[in-house]
């Protein structure tokens, strides 16, 4: 009864018709997140500071036969994510969906670690994702439904070499993550996150073409990166109506590494 009444309420039974708001939605995993949501019926903006960027995934977005907007933002900036909030809300007339993707590292040994290096990679880890909750969850609580996915890492849970702030940042994501879901939960507002394992992207790219790279592919179980399709399956579970009484959850994708106790 409880969750026939939320769906009554956000007048939402199926994906289809649904907007969602990817930040960091132009490139590696936001990009492919992005895309699967199109993919699914999902209304998607697709949101960075690239122009150019934003632009071109518009029109792959738009090949799906969903509408877009092509508004650039920085989740470094709030005021940015409140005027692309403001005209998603003005042509969408509501958000179900938000995606925090947004992010960057820096392998530097932690001794050589700078602190504007390190409080750069906090606020666009850490502090970008708390400002898009906050921003574009005003909304969701103000409507009595929301679905919030952060991007966190398996940094969340384990600790990799010479990649210290990217680590910690992610293991607040986590925490941020579970914080927001108990606090939220009253208002049929879930928020969750995945936890990618390797999957090739622009971010990794150097770290993925180099002797560590194939070192971690020998030590995923599963002997392989992840395909981005993969990450899609765990984001839709996580938006969909099937996922109501699921909250403050870090759903990994990962091939196995965790489960597999090997030192990284």
């Amino acid at each position: 009864m409880v969750v026939e009444d939320e769906r009554k309420r956000s007048g939402v039974h199926s994906l289809e018709g649904q907007c969602a708001v990817v930040l960091g939605g132009t490139s590696g995993i936001g990009r492919s997140l992005a895309l699967g949501l199109a993919r699914h019926g999902v209304s998607v903006v697709a949101s960075s500071r690239n122009e150019a960027s934003v632009s071109a995934i518009g029109d792959e977005i738009e090949a799906f036969g969903v509408r877009t907007l092509r508004v650039c933002s920085d989740v470094a900036d709030r005021g940015s994510l409140v005027q692309l909030r403001d005209a998603v809300l003005a042509e969408f007339g509501s958000i179900q969906i938000l995606v925090n993707s947004a992010g960057m590292t820096k392998r530097t040994p932690t001794l050589d670690v700078g602190e504007e290096t390190w409080l750069r990679i906090m606020d666009i880890n850490l502090t970008g994702t708390l400002r898009g909750c906050q921003v574009f969850g005003e909304p969701m609580l103000e409507q009595g439904f929301g679905r919030i996915v952060n991007v966190a890492s398996l940094s969340t849970f384990v600790a990799f070499h010479e990649v210290a702030a990217y680590g910690a940042s992610k293991a607040a994501v986590g925490a941020l993550t579970r914080s927001l879901a108990v606090e939220w939960a009253p208002r049929c507002v879930t928020v969750n996150a995945i936890a990618p394992g390797v999957f090739p992207t622009a971010l990794n790219r150097k770290i993925i073409d180099s002797p560590r790279g194939q070192e971690l592919v020998q030590r995923t179980p599963m002997g392989r990166y992840g395909e981005p399709e993969e990450l899609v399956s765990a984001l839709i579970y996580l938006v969909s109506p099937q996922s109501t009484f699921t909250t403050g959850q870090i759903v990994v994708v990962d091939g196995g590494i965790l489960a597999s106790g090997v030192n990284q």
